[in-house]
């Protein structure tokens, strides 16, 4: 079994970690006096000083380590996690530094050239050991060794996903011993995996010890044996987890949160329900939109005159649009077709070639610059300069009874912009892979995301070959 090798590791890891942060204040230390210099001058605290200061560091550090999730387990996890969690331990751990020697202590003899290098060389030394161990792992796993063994209680969806993800990806070092179930006759494979019996064999198979982990993925209608399977495996002491089979239910991300000691689990992340994240993209659509209002100014007078002078009717067409929390709101467009009944209008979208369109409407709408009106409707606050598109009334009605989720792009403001659009999913593309796209942004929305579409636009946006 693995779990008394995890222990030695662990302990061999923070070692190696306490190994390294010590190292790299004495290289800091080296670099900056014998590589940069010729030797500590007068009043240079010597190497000892420097050592001495180890003594807290060391244990701090590895301390803060742990807190920030460096020696969370890494199996499944990627690269990137190990970095954030790396550069997090350590400016924290510079900035207390900082503020203990020179606000404090009031130690101005301790070089900050000196601590600007540690930081450097302990964040450098640390990701390319965590890379390289990393590599070293997998590497060993893919052989057959350093293996985790884990049954699946419950043979379901949820069962079936985790199994393929396991056999995608060797380098986690996972081996599926097989499933128990009360339904599935046993002998039954999946993928490989064989179905070794009922659930009830699993208070025999748990004291011959040799599983590492349990994971239980009943299907919905087998939650009754949930409680009972719990209890069986805390007793054994193995390290047990739970693998919801709710995809076809709460198909999303959901996530949980503690009300007084009682676990709620919310349906849908939407980190826009956040007020601090609702007020910073307010600010930026504010801001952008004025922005770009005064930037674009001259181009929208050359296309209000070429409007008005090409076709008659007003120069702003304003259509009806569903937008945040189901609410109409009117989105406003030069206008590029021929004059018509609003009844006419709404009948359709536009086709290759409508006669509709006018010569001038034409290039505007290939080019996108018959949007940059909606850039008031972003001032108004009716819309946001990054979000999914909104559609008319009726086409909501429609879709909402056809593609599941779609309803839920109405939970934030609609965009002058959006992930979907970035992606090339605009004018006469796939209704539900759009939807795909703006759920995922909707439950991953960062202001970085934001600026990340608003420059892909730039490149990708503006130009659409769908428009007709």
């Amino acid at each position: 079994m693995i779990k008394d090798n995890q222990k030695i590791f662990n302990r061999l890891l923070v070692c190696g970690d306490a190994c390294l942060t010590a190292l790299s204040l004495i290289v800091g230390y080296i670099i900056k006096f014998y590589i940069f210099n010729k030797g500590p001058g007068p009043g240079v605290l010597p190497l000892i000083d420097y050592a001495k200061l180890l003594i807290y560091i060391v244990p701090a550090y590895v301390v803060l380590y742990y807190q920030c999730g460096v020696y969370a387990p890494k199996r499944t996890s990627r690269n990137g996690r190990d970095i954030f969690a790396i550069l997090k331990a350590n400016t924290i751990g510079m900035a207390a530094l900082i503020i203990i020697l020179y606000m404090i202590v009031r130690e101005f003899n301790i070089s900050r050239s000196v601590l600007a290098l540690f930081y450097f060389l302990n964040c450098t030394f640390m990701i390319v050991a965590r890379a390289l161990m990393r590599k070293m792992l997998r590497s060993i796993r893919r052989k057959g060794l350093n293996l985790k063994h884990i049954l699946l209680v419950g043979y379901s969806r949820a069962a079936e996903e985790y199994v393929d993800r396991i056999l995608d990806n060797p380098q986690w070092g996972y081996v599926v011993c097989g499933i128990l179930d009360n339904s599935i006759p046993a002998g039954t494979l999946y993928k490989g995996v064989k179905v070794l019996g009922s659930i009830g064999n699993l208070e025999y198979i748990l004291p011959e010890n040799k599983l590492d982990e349990i994971a239980i993925t009943l299907s919905l209608k087998d939650y009754d044996y949930l409680e009972e399977i719990v209890a069986t495996c805390e007793k054994s002491g193995v390290h047990t987890k739970f693998i919801p089979d709710y995809n076809s239910v709460i198909p999303t991300k959901p996530y949980t949160e503690d009300l007084m000691g009682l676990p709620v689990i919310n349906i849908r992340y939407v980190p826009l329900t956040n007020t601090g994240n609702s007020l910073v993209k307010r600010v930026m659509d504010i801001v952008g939109s004025l922005v770009g209002i005064i930037l674009t100014s001259p181009i929208m007078l050359v296309c209000a005159v070429l409007v008005k002078l090409t076709s008659p009717g007003p120069v702003i067409f304003k259509q009806e649009r569903v937008g945040l929390h189901n609410k109409p709101f009117y989105m406003y467009k030069f206008r590029s077709m021929e004059l018509q009944k609003e009844t006419d209008e709404k009948k359709a979208w536009t086709v290759r070639n409508d006669p509709r369109v006018t010569g001038v409407g034409k290039f505007m709408r290939r080019t996108s610059i018959d949007e940059l009106p909606q850039l008031f409707n972003i001032l108004k606050g009716d819309m946001s300069l990054v979000g999914p598109r909104p559609e008319r009334p009726l086409f909501v009605e429609k879709f909402k009874e056809e593609i599941p989720r779609y309803m839920v792009k109405h939970q934030v403001r609609p965009g002058l912009t959006g992930w979907a659009q970035v992606n090339g999913l605009r004018g006469d593309t796939s209704i539900r892979k759009r939807i795909e796209y703006d759920i995922y942004y909707i439950e991953n929305w960062s202001l970085w995301f934001d600026i990340k579409i608003i420059i892909m636009t730039f490149f990708t946006g503006f130009i659409n070959k769908n428009a007709y």
